[in-house]
């Protein structure tokens, strides 16, 4: 066992997860003119899916730093101070439910008008 949660390599790919791809692509996305409903629609499950695996890396985190003999990573991990970790997950998981909400609701009133050119008298 580690002397620290700090030390481990799951701890520092949940930091490059959490921060460098979500940034990443807002900023590819960012740098188009253009962007396709699935590009978009891609964009929002992948920031699900980082927020799932964040939460679920943190979880195993907590459970680490509690076997460790380190007080610095029961600071963060075990106390009050690890609902602070979950507001970057839950902000990008929020953020790709709106996305995917937008594009849902995008098609379906886009399918919704073509059903009413299509069908006038209903």
């Amino acid at each position: 066992m580690e002397n620290t949660v700090f030390s481990e390599i799951k701890f520092w790919l949940m930091m490059l997860i959490s921060f460098v791809l979500p940034f990443g692509l807002y900023s590819v996305l960012m740098m188009k003119r253009a962007i396709s409903r699935q590009t978009t629609l891609m964009l929002g499950f992948a920031l699900v899916a980082i927020a799932g695996l964040d939460v679920y890396t943190l979880q195993i985190l907590a459970a680490a730093a509690r076997l460790t003999p380190s007080l610095a990573d029961d600071t963060i991990f075990v106390s009050e101070v690890s609902l602070a970790l979950y507001l970057l997950p839950v902000m990008f998981g929020g953020i790709g439910v709106n996305i995917i909400s937008h594009v849902v609701v995008k098609h379906l009133d886009e399918a919704n008008e073509r059903f009413r050119k299509e069908h006038p008298d209903e």
